[in-house]
């Protein structure tokens, strides 16, 4: 996935992972993707195997340049994130390899409340995480969330561009989330999953990320 962040106008944190979360599950369920389809080679390859995903900024020009390569591009509030097609790292594009994975840092802001209507991505408020770490995890979560979700209502989640709210959970609500004393996670019937890292960069593996609630 490709972060635009601007030197002079950089995004709001929320709304650029809240973007990503829905670039990423968005190009996974496009048409193109699907068996007979252009890009289905490719995906058919990534989930195959280890389903990794590596985040990089761009701007200005760079950021032009990916937009002419195969994928898919959201908008949340003016921050904009492009989920490309996968390939293997030694046929990564070169607008692609020639971007920074560093310096996805921006401050936290106050998105406020949830809306009411759409899923909630909950973010570990115990772990630091770069944005560009964050937004792979949120990537992670809504994946797993529309696997977990049959299939009316996957559609009527496609219908709304796939729309979720990211949210950093508060301590006590963290526990709740990852103990038997709240939703339980991963239990399908509940629509809550989990993202446990496999700590190939920034957290420990095993570390829960992110928990996906439908609502």
């Amino acid at each position: 996935m490709v972060l635009r962040i601007d030197r002079m106008a950089p995004p709001e944190r929320t709304p650029l992972l809240e973007a990503a979360a829905a670039a990423a599950l968005a190009v996974c369920l496009d048409p193109r993707a699907e068996p007979g389809g252009q890009w289905y080679p490719e995906f058919e390859a990534w989930v195959s195997g280890r389903i990794r995903k590596v985040t990089r900024r761009a701007r200005g020009a760079q950021w032009d340049a990916v937009g002419r390569l195969p994928g898919v591009t959201v908008e949340r509030a003016g921050a904009q994130v492009r989920a490309l097609v996968p390939c293997r790292v030694a046929d990564t594009p070169r607008e692609v390899a020639r971007l920074q994975i560093a310096g996805t840092d921006l401050p936290a802001d106050r998105p406020g409340p949830a809306p009411a209507d759409q899923p909630v991505l909950w973010v570990n408020p115990e772990v630091p995480m770069s944005v560009g770490k964050a937004a792979a995890q949120v990537g992670h979560a809504t994946m797993l969330l529309a696997a977990a979700l049959p299939t009316d209502q996957l559609a009527d989640w496609a219908a709304k561009d796939f729309r979720c709210a990211v949210r950093t959970a508060e301590p006590a609500d963290w526990a709740l989330l990852v103990s038997g004393d709240g939703p339980v996670v991963g239990r399908r019937e509940r629509r809550t999953v989990a993202v446990r890292d496999a700590g190939f960069t920034e957290v420990a593996p095993g570390t829960v990320t992110v928990v996906a609630q439908w609502r």
